[in-house]
């Protein structure tokens, strides 16, 4: 399995080909949204450029959970995700750090969520749990 270094740096160099980004911008707390500038469609390109990089499958809705993003009522009241909807994220998404988000948790800045670090971190769970 690489090293947390090497998923990391094959993670960066994913991210400036995909979003046409200076290798300089990418940082571990950067947002794809706000820092780098992602957008919807970039994530469908993302996820298609790590499969590819790592040898490995993401599962459509995995990495980036729609179900919250579009808004499902069971998730989202008010422009906050509700508590089933912060359930559902722990659970599709074990390896972001939810702390900060728990503890006010709008619609607005889940998009905060998605860094550098975050998908770094992911990639090492997917290739950790495919060596079990």
């Amino acid at each position: 399995m690489p090293s947390t270094e090497e998923i990391y740096q094959k993670v960066s160099a994913t991210l400036v080909e995909a979003l046409n980004v200076d290798e300089e911008d990418i940082k571990p707390t950067a947002t794809l949204q706000g820092d780098l500038g992602a957008e919807s469609i970039d994530f469908l390109d993302i996820v298609f450029r790590l499969e590819r990089e790592f040898g490995i499958k993401i599962p459509r809705d995995e990495l980036f959970p729609e179900s919250i993003f579009q808004g499902d009522p069971d998730f989202v009241a008010d422009g906050k995700v509700t508590d089933k909807g912060l359930a559902e994220l722990r659970q599709r998404m074990p390896f972001a750090d939810l702390s900060k988000f728990e503890s006010n948790p709008e619609v607005g800045a889940i998009s905060d969520l998605f860094t550098v670090e975050l998908i770094a971190r992911y990639i090492q769970g997917k290739l950790g749990a495919g060596r079990n």
